[in-house]
């Protein structure tokens, strides 16, 4: 099998090179794709380390050259920044000066990565359609998930969106409950970093009851959301939902210090000095707090399943809803546990949702609408309407002024606003 990773000059590229070493045996090429030629070089070199040091035979290359690094993948994995952590520190900035939580993948941030992201995600994805195998899956890491691979179904390709965020409370769960992960499944719900944990089972028994009476404080903890906000719930919200239930305490925390872009941009620096060494075959330490703990299981994982080497497999996807969701449209892009085959993931059967978690769902999937129309009509008027929309912003005073500061802060990345 033949994998072609596209941003594969990332230096979260050896957490995912490690995975396939470790847990790939199906794979026998692996491509790293990224125009960033000397950080490729650099990655590529330590990641063929990395496949050395475990014994794994794949074929590893990187190129600057997309159409023949995809040519005949059998998969296309997308993890790519359009800007890099410059851009991202700008979209946790911008919304601060109007008093928005700056987030790089909800409100007004999420916004600006989705205007700059999507087309250039189209444009990669046509030149799969065009080199890769006929029955080449694209799995899309490159947030906003849920926003991208809405635009790859409507454009016809074979794609899925991958998060680590349930797998992450999968092994947790499993470590409270003394079982291994593959015991657990989950019942994930919601929309891409909107999602909820509602349901653990093992051997068919819900145990999620269980864990927010014995371990309540721990995982109010993880999620950055009190206790009794659990309790009340009765679930366990993804971190990414502190944003909204928690939004004016994000803002008041980022004035006082460095935006997590500004942290992520530093870590790159030394990670990249590190990679450099050539007696480093091993992913270091520092790149566990690079984030997206477990993406490398999940990709893995998930690859397998869509190739057949495993059908019994849960995995937390993004896909079509196709009626799972009966408050959404067929055609909306939704994440939730699904089991996934050669045919392509089936998703498990969920229980309805309350008034609070669909209202909150069907807020943000208009929002998603829009800014997808955005990001590929452009306009600062569908740019506004997207932002007037989303529960973060929803004053059209706010509206107005973000707009202008995102259009001005991403100019350079949005054809239509040059």
């Amino acid at each position: 099998m033949k994998i072609a990773v596209v941003g594969g000059g990332s230096t979260y590229t050896p957490e995912l090179v490690d995975g396939f070493a470790r847990l790939g045996p199906m794979v026998t090429e692996l491509v790293l794709i990224d125009p960033a030629a000397e950080r490729l070089e650099i990655v590529g070199a330590f990641a063929a380390r990395i496949l050395s040091r475990y014994g794994h035979a794949a074929k590893i290359w990187w190129t600057s050259d997309l159409d023949a690094g995809v040519t005949d993948a059998d998969v296309v994995l997308i993890q790519l920044r359009v800007g890099g952590q410059n851009a991202r520190i700008q979209d946790e900035t911008f919304p601060l000066e109007c008093g928005c939580v700056g987030q790089e993948t909800t409100g007004a941030g999420g916004l600006a990565k989705a205007l700059r992201t999507v087309p250039i995600v189209l444009d990669v994805a046509s030149v799969v359609r065009r080199r890769a195998r006929p029955d080449a899956w694209i799995i899309d890491f490159t947030n906003p998930v849920g926003i991208v691979t809405r635009a790859l179904l409507d454009e016809g390709h074979r794609a899925v969106g991958l998060c680590n965020v349930a797998i992450g409370f999968q092994r947790r769960f499993a470590g409270h409950l003394g079982v291994e992960p593959s015991q657990v499944t989950l019942e994930h719900v919601g929309l891409n970093h909107l999602t909820w944990e509602r349901a653990a089972y093992v051997d068919g028994v819900d145990r999620l009851p269980d864990l927010l009476t014995s371990h309540l404080p721990e995982l109010a903890a993880q999620v950055h959301l009190p206790e009794h906000l659990l309790t009340t719930l009765g679930n366990v919200p993804s971190y990414y939902l502190s944003y909204f239930y928690e939004h004016d305490r994000h803002v008041r925390e980022a004035a006082n210090g460095p935006t997590r872009g500004q942290r992520v941009a530093e870590m790159e620096a030394t990670l990249l000095e590190m990679y450099r060494d050539v007696t480093l075959t091993e992913k270091p330490a520092l790149l566990g707090q690079r984030g997206g703990a477990y993406y490398s299981e999940a990709a893995v994982g998930l690859i397998a399943s869509l190739h057949g080497y495993d059908d019994n497999a849960v995995h937390s996807v993004n896909v079509r809803n196709q009626g799972t969701l009966p408050f959404l449209p067929d055609d909306a892009v939704i994440e939730v546990s699904a089991r996934a085959t050669a045919a392509g993931p089936t998703v498990l059967p969920i229980n309805p949702l309350p008034p609070d978690l669909s209202g909150l769902v069907t807020h943000v999937w208009g929002y998603e609408e829009l800014a997808l129309d955005a990001a590929l009509r452009g306009g600062r008027e569908r740019v506004y309407r997207a932002l007037l929309a989303h529960p973060l912003v929803g004053q059209h005073t706010q509206a107005a002024d973000l707009a202008d500061r995102l259009i001005a802060s991403g100019r350079d990345h949005l054809a239509w606003a040059r």
